[in-house]
């Protein structure tokens, strides 16, 4: 009897087990549904439901979401009711910090190059690649208009993300422009300058190889480094090494801010994506100056509209003639 009654709970318990893990598996297969519709997750990546945690919140606990595209993981916090009917997106705001501040500190900007006030207040922060034609939209809004503006107020500094899977000279253009760097702030300004606005020079036709447009790319640096009276050889040694490990390091830096696509900018922290048109980006420099204590500058009156031109007169009707 006692050896029957013992192999029963033995058997309750082998059930309860059994039944504790279907219900995770289907709680896993209904998240990974309702998670995929509502945010249109696509089917390549990879979605794992951690384990349950306890919350501060009643009858809920907490988990996490691991997101695995390729070589990135993005994770995210839902909380899960304990009758897994419910699941909530979990954002704690925590109002004792600074987010944008918090954001700045993340970014590496040492030895970079600086246009405008290297004292400023507002710090812009750009992930720049010189094949994009929205970064290059981007840098012909920023310069000379609004630059010229809040040149005395900002210090810009372009920051490496070249999207080598769709452009194939990027990468070798960003070597370039560092090796400048390394010798002179304006030479990488100027080189920068030009690759934005000479895309199709760079690119060529489409007889125009990838060997081509590098040497294309390199012809540039040198001009720059002619102008400047930069050490060409230490240049042409620079050039010719193509070392990709501060591009890289900052790639894997905007991909730790959440940069995806390029241009994507930060002002003292706030996150700008793609081609802004210039009042957005005005309207960003100005609230980024007034919250440090900066008066932003007087913006120029919009150009007075031409008054539209008096509607002719009707002829006047036949057999009479107007006074």
């Amino acid at each position: 009897m006692l050896l029957a009654r013992r192999g029963f709970i033995a058997l309750l318990l082998l059930c309860l087990g059994c039944t504790a893990q279907s219900v995770d598996q289907d709680v896993t297969r209904r998240v990974d549904r309702q998670v995929r519709s509502y945010y249109n997750i696509p089917a390549r990546v990879q979605i794992t439901l951690g384990k349950r945690e306890p919350s501060e919140f009643p009858n809920y606990d907490k988990v996490t979401l691991t997101f695995a595209d390729g070589g990135r993981k993005q994770t995210h916090e839902f909380l899960l009711s304990k009758d897994n009917n419910t699941l909530v997106r979990f954002t704690k705001l925590d109002l004792t910090k600074d987010p944008y501040a918090d954001l700045m500190k993340k970014i590496d900007i040492s030895g970079r190059p600086v246009r405008g006030n290297k004292e400023a207040k507002v710090t812009i922060v750009n992930y720049d690649d010189f094949e994009c034609p929205f970064c290059a939209r981007m840098h012909e809004t920023m310069f000379p208009g609004v630059f010229d503006q809040y040149k005395d107020k900002v210090r810009i500094i372009y920051k490496d993300y070249p999207l080598i899977e769709i452009h194939p000279w990027a990468m070798h253009a960003a070597v370039d422009a560092n090796c400048l760097a390394a010798q002179n702030d304006e030479a990488y300004w100027d080189f920068a300058d030009y690759a934005h606005a000479h895309h199709s020079e760079i690119t060529g036709d489409n007889k125009t190889t990838l060997a081509q447009q590098f040497a294309n790319l390199d012809q540039i640096a040198l001009q720059q480094a002619q102008k400047h009276n930069l050490d060409q050889g230490k240049l042409q040694a620079c050039v010719k090494a193509q070392n990709t490990d501060a591009v890289r390091a900052s790639m894997h830096e905007g991909d730790q801010l959440g940069v995806n696509a390029t241009p994507t900018m930060f002002i003292n922290g706030q996150k700008l994506d793609g081609a802004v048109p210039p009042q957005e980006l005005r309207a960003t420099l100005d609230r980024a100056l007034q919250d440090a204590g900066v008066q932003p500058p007087v913006q120029p009156a919009p150009a007075a509209q031409p008054a539209p031109a008096a509607p002719p007169k009707p002829p006047a009707p036949a057999g009479k003639t107007g006074k």
